[in-house]
């Protein structure tokens, strides 16, 4: 955001994290106040959510290692044209939501709070502090990237274009290692 957004790049990239920050906040808070009437659901939910995230995560590099079989050009990363600081937060929040299936140690933290009986206060104010730490380094990224703007929009940019222009070769041992290590990761759950 600090990059790409073409109107107030430092507003908008707070407003990223904001919908972060506020989407990990619902999800967690809703759940651990609705966990009394579905605690079962909980639970069967972090071991279908484990299911999910390793299967999803083990296909993901499955393929990307079939990918790697390939010389293929990198694509250049741009923003929507309806992005604005005005829509970032809600660019913010669905891009966390569409991540919070990989996040099942969040929803084992709210499983046992919920086992540990504590207080509805506590709960909430565990829950804030795990949203904020899971916002804090796109956070300290703004801050520093308004603060020493040159310098980290330099690298930040070069980082970028590392990513982002050129050719990834095609690599069979790559390839290979990450087949193997997506179908270990798909198993994790078995063990």
């Amino acid at each position: 955001m600090l990059l790409l957004a073409q109107h107030r790049p430092v507003l908008s990239a707070v407003a990223v994290a904001a919908g972060a920050y506020l989407t990990v906040l619902g999800v967690g808070l809703v759940l651990f106040f609705s966990a009394g009437a579905a605690a079962e659901a909980v639970n069967g939910v972090v071991v279908a959510l484990r299911f999910v995230a390793f299967g999803l995560a083990g296909f993901s590099l499955i393929v990307a290692g079939v990918r790697r079989l390939r010389d293929r050009p990198r694509k250049r990363v741009r923003l929507p044209d309806w992005f604005s600081p005005a829509t970032a937060i809600g660019l913010g929040a669905g891009m966390t939501a569409a991540d919070l299936p990989n996040a099942f140690p969040y929803f084992i933290g709210i499983e046992r709070l919920l086992n540990a009986n504590v207080s509805g206060l506590t709960g909430v104010a565990v829950i804030a502090g795990y949203a904020a730490i899971y916002c804090l380094p796109c956070v300290v990224l703004v801050v520093i990237g308004s603060v020493a703007h040159d310098k980290v929009g330099g690298r930040l940019q070069r980082l970028v274009a590392r990513f982002t222009t050129g050719v990834v070769k095609r690599s069979v041992p790559i390839a290979a290692g990450s087949m193997v290590a997506g179908v270990g990761v798909a198993a994790v759950p078995f063990l």
